[in-house]
């Protein structure tokens, strides 16, 4: 098996730059299936001509390294922006839409012109233009500019967990970043859902199993 390059992260994004002869820009995302704390998004427009050794899909990426990583990205750049959707908005609007919203926000939060967005995955934003648009299944493994916002959306939302864990330490935010881990539902369990949980997971996952319905039913 080929050793996965970096640098053919760039010759994608390059290929497509000098054809639209305007920035690209990569989204991506980070939290869509935790039970807890938001969905965020980032936006990212790479200096093409200034490559950042190191670029990946960021869960490939050890902590440590993704924290160095952000710091490049966000000192490099040519503009960056993150938004986020609340655990309220996604329980209002489902995931999808919440992460649309969030994506949004980023875009929003841009300082520079852009004319392609290349989009992780293989659905197209909703409420943007289609036409300014490009989805790209496995884009944080292809594309530098989706790498670079993998990195910022995941260490983003990161923090912002690590800083929930301060409010609500029993539920290790800290460490299972909100995710459904096996510690995670056990203190669901015994404590039922703080501020930051998702109702509408928490419920789906109560659904799964018969030990699981009696927190079900302390949701509703």
């Amino acid at each position: 098996m080929a050793q996965f390059s970096w640098k053919k992260l760039y010759s994608f994004d390059r290929k497509l730059d000098r054809t639209i002869s305007t920035p690209v820009i990569g989204i991506d995302e980070a939290g869509r299936g935790p039970l807890a704390g938001p969905v965020v998004a980032a936006a990212v427009c790479l200096d093409l001509a200034e490559p950042i050794e190191g670029l990946n899909d960021s869960k490939k990426i050890p902590h440590s390294r993704r924290e160095e990583l952000y710091a490049t990205i966000t000192e490099k750049a040519f503009c960056w922006a993150v938004g986020t959707a609340s655990h309220e908005e996604v329980d209002e609007h489902n995931i999808l839409r919440a992460t649309f919203l969030a994506m949004r926000r980023a875009i929003e939060g841009l300082s520079k012109p852009w004319k392609l967005a290349l989009v992780d995955g293989n659905q197209l934003i909703q409420g943007v233009a289609v036409e300014s648009q490009q989805t790209v299944v496995g884009g944080d493994a292809q594309s530098a500019s989706i790498a670079a916002a993998s990195i910022l959306a995941k260490v983003t939302r990161d923090r912002i967990m690590c800083e929930y864990a301060r409010d609500y330490p029993e539920y290790g935010f800290d460490t299972h970043k909100g995710y459904g881990t096996r510690q995670h539902r056990e203190v669901l369990l015994q404590r039922g859902p703080c501020m930051i949980h998702r109702r509408s997971f928490c419920l789906r996952e109560a659904e799964q199993t018969e030990m699981d319905l009696s927190f079900s039913e302390e949701l509703q």
